[in-house]
């Protein structure tokens, strides 16, 4: 991966100066406009430059990515990847950016040495994820934890092979949106017609009209919010 291009995928994902502040932990009763397992946001408004992360009932305030940050926290991690250092910290990616650096998300397949504490486990699929600040996270062979793509847009097909889902945001949609718009719509298709994806991977529904529902839904869910899903 070029700098430029490296460059490009942290500025598609805004932040604010300082470190990393959490909010209160989120239930798991979910909140209007969205589905079971949301943490419901405190009554108060978002800090300035913040987004409530709350898919999975995770419950937390992160920076928004692409905001430039003058310094990185004091303990940040750094990793290298494809000629550019990555730093981490409290479930926040860091990529240098002129003289300063600026929030990023981090590439598929970064292996980061440890995730904090309240990171959220999840298990999808029949396999176990740990989740933060939009990211999918999988313990990595060699020690670690790996940038996995989300498991919520991929489908199995019966064989136990799950059908990536691609998704553009047309719209410009933040990295924090479009991560909150997956989760909603995968919560929101599995409401609709019966079927869980997740679910299903572990043999509970195999009904291939009910998989076809699904992802018609989910596409038709995130197609109305300003993507392309192909």
């Amino acid at each position: 991966m070029s700098k430029i291009r490296a460059l490009a995928v942290a500025v598609s994902c805004v932040a604010c100066l300082g470190t990393v502040q959490a909010g209160p932990q989120g239930g798991h009763g979910g909140s209007p406009g969205h589905g079971p397992g949301w943490a419901s946001p405190p009554a108060h408004a978002a800090p300035r430059g913040q987004w409530w992360d709350g898919a999975h009932g995770h419950g937390h305030y992160y920076p928004v990515t692409g905001w430039h940050v003058n310094a990185v926290p004091a303990h940040v991690a750094w990793v290298p990847w494809h000629g550019v250092r990555y730093g981490y910290y409290g479930g926040v990616w860091y990529s240098p950016y002129g003289g300063s650096y600026i929030v990023a998300r981090p590439p598929y397949g970064v292996v980061i040495g440890a995730l904090p504490a309240f990171a959220t486990v999840v298990t999808l699929g029949g396999l176990g994820y740990w989740y933060a600040n939009g990211v999918y996270y999988r313990e990595y062979a060699g020690g670690g934890y790996e940038v996995v793509p989300s498991p919520i847009t991929g489908v199995p097909d019966g064989s136990g092979t799950v059908a990536r889902t691609y998704i553009y945001p047309k719209l410009g949609q933040t990295a924090e949106k479009q991560a909150s718009d997956e989760y909603e719509c995968h919560r929101w298709a599995v409401n609709q017609t019966g079927f869980d994806p997740t679910a299903a991977a572990n043999g509970q529904n195999t009904v291939s009209t009910s998989r076809t529902d699904y992802a018609r839904a989910q596409g038709a869910c995130l197609e109305g919010r300003g993507y392309t899903v192909r």
